[in-house]
């Protein structure tokens, strides 16, 4: 008997993209080149809840081997083809979750990293995260999680404070619209937020200092309300 699909499982089913801010290619390259600058070189990659492939086909002009992961069989199926439609032979695709990803390595890397995908995992999962990963870290090597939501900075965004057209009345009616989001939400005995959970920067890097990694906190710079968190081997 098959275990029951997890609700970001289920959310995810099906998707076939990335959910970044623009699908346009001018934006995705703009925003891999960013990341790029913070992944700040190696060899070997591993991007964990790679999705669609958007951002790992760039990765794949500085990398020489890269695995790229993800839970979606519909997402990995488009990463795969925009991976044969970008030629990039040195990318190798794997289905697996945060729990399942670590014993279908065979290998170790020099960068591990998530986009967007911390959000749906809670702090406890994080941690096990981080000690799973810094066992397939080579020495010198970093793990990186890409666009974090900010606790501080996300419900800001989620009334509209960083809109072009911010006023009081959009806000109120956001918030209402919010409230009524997080009630229904309680009595379905769903997440209150489907983009999931917002990660202190100060937890954040309490747990990366348990697992011996000095953290470096960065703004995203595509994304007002998410932040990156780069952590390197003490």
């Amino acid at each position: 008997m098959s275990k029951p699909k997890s609700v970001w499982e289920e959310f995810f089913e099906g998707k076939r993209s990335g959910g970044h801010r623009s699908s346009a290619e001018e934006f995705i390259s703009r925003e891999a080149r960013e990341k790029l600058f913070h992944l700040d070189g190696g060899k070997t990659l591993l991007d964990f809840g790679c999705g669609a492939g958007e951002l790992l086909v760039y990765y794949a002009q500085e990398y020489e081997r890269l695995v790229g992961a993800d839970f979606s069989s519909s997402m990995l199926d488009e990463a795969s083809k925009r991976i044969r439609a970008r030629r990039c032979e040195n990318i190798a695709l794997i289905l697996a979750d945060d729990k399942t990803v670590w014993e279908k390595l065979d290998s170790s890397f020099d960068r591990i990293t998530a986009a967007g995908v911390i959000q749906y995992l809670t702090d406890e999962e994080v941690d096990t995260f981080i000690s799973h990963a810094s066992g397939h870290l080579k020495k010198g090597g970093k793990i990186i999680f890409f666009d974090l939501l900010d606790p501080r900075l996300y419900p800001l965004w989620k009334i509209g404070f960083f809109s072009r057209n911010f006023g009081c009345r959009k806000i109120f009616y956001k918030i209402g619209f919010e409230a009524l989001t997080v009630v229904s939400a309680s009595l379905k005995n769903r997440p209150r937020d489907i983009l999931g959970y917002t990660h202190k920067p100060c937890t954040m890097e309490s747990i990366a200092n348990k697992h011996g990694f000095k953290m470096e906190y960065v703004q995203s710079m595509y994304y007002e309300y998410k932040y990156h968190a780069i952590m390197s081997l003490e």
